[in-house]
């Protein structure tokens, strides 16, 4: 593997993905009542009942230390979270111009499971002996492919942020409305909210069939995502499993500076086929 790998946190790859692939990770900084860390330093509990919390992203300096670990000789290919949705994009195309190694930075147009899987294929390519060039060009690829469906666990973060009104967020927990959502090809999109968790559960499986029936053949890359609620990404994952089998899937948490938007108890799905 002659190309390193660097990605932000905001993928929230598991460390055993992390470590089979060689992946570098810089984090995101969150702010928790006036003290900043590293995405991941502190627990979720603790940042989430704090009463001022925010995220940003990480400075070019911190992606340049990411680069500059994971130059294996012929250059590092950045994955970064979708431009719209953070600046982290620009912060590493700032480190890129500053250093002498070649750096391809590549916005993965999606975040979270998506943003995993657009990492992991980037990896893949290198470790497969692809050359600069040639890994960034399967980024882009596989960036345009990458859907990501979701479902917000409740609406609190909702109605702490004012997004939402007080009286309406707490009458739609009342009546256990869950919004979906939909990441692709850089654009976010808000979907018919489900009226329950199973009502969500089966929302995010029939977006996964429609593209299957699409796909017609082809190797199935998942990642089921949540936002501390493992077992909803279990089943998700099982169920997927029971009518198909993936050439590779596993299971990741959203990065903290996510749940800071999200809150808990998000669940979805992230895919490609290939």
């Amino acid at each position: 593997m002659s190309v390193g790998v660097v990605t932000d946190s905001t993928a929230a790859l598991p460390e055993a993905v992390r470590s089979q692939w060689g992946i570098g990770l810089v984090p995101l900084a969150i702010t928790v009542d006036g003290r900043t860390v590293d995405d991941g330093e502190l627990g979720t509990a603790e940042i989430l009942a704090a009463r001022t919390h925010s995220s940003a992203s990480p400075s070019p300096g911190a992606f340049v230390q990411g680069i500059s670990d994971h130059d294996q000789g012929d250059g590092v290919v950045v994955v970064t979270v979708a431009s719209n949705l953070s600046s982290t994009h620009q912060a590493a195309v700032l480190a890129a111009k500053g250093l002498s190694c070649p750096v391809r930075v590549i916005d993965s147009r999606t975040a979270a499971g998506g943003q995993a899987l657009v990492a992991v294929a980037a990896a893949r390519a290198a470790h497969s002996g692809a050359g600069l060039n040639q890994v960034a060009a399967r980024v882009e690829q596989v960036a345009k492919r990458v859907k990501l469906v979701g479902a917000l666990g409740n609406l609190d973060q909702l109605i702490r942020s004012g997004r939402m009104p007080g009286l309406a967020g707490r009458a739609g927990n009342l009546i256990g409305l869950r919004p979906l959502f939909d990441i692709h090809d850089g654009a976010i999109r808000r979907l018919r909210p489900a009226l329950s968790d199973e009502a969500a559960h089966q929302r995010i499986l029939r977006a996964w069939r429609r593209t299957r029936e699409a796909a017609k053949a082809g190797q199935l890359h998942l990642v089921s995502l949540h936002a501390e609620a493992p077992q909803h990404a279990v089943e998700l994952l099982e169920a997927v499993r029971a009518e198909a089998s993936p050439a590779d899937s596993f299971i990741s948490g959203f990065g903290q500076a996510m749940m800071i938007n999200s809150g808990t108890g998000v669940r979805g799905l992230a895919w490609y086929w290939d």
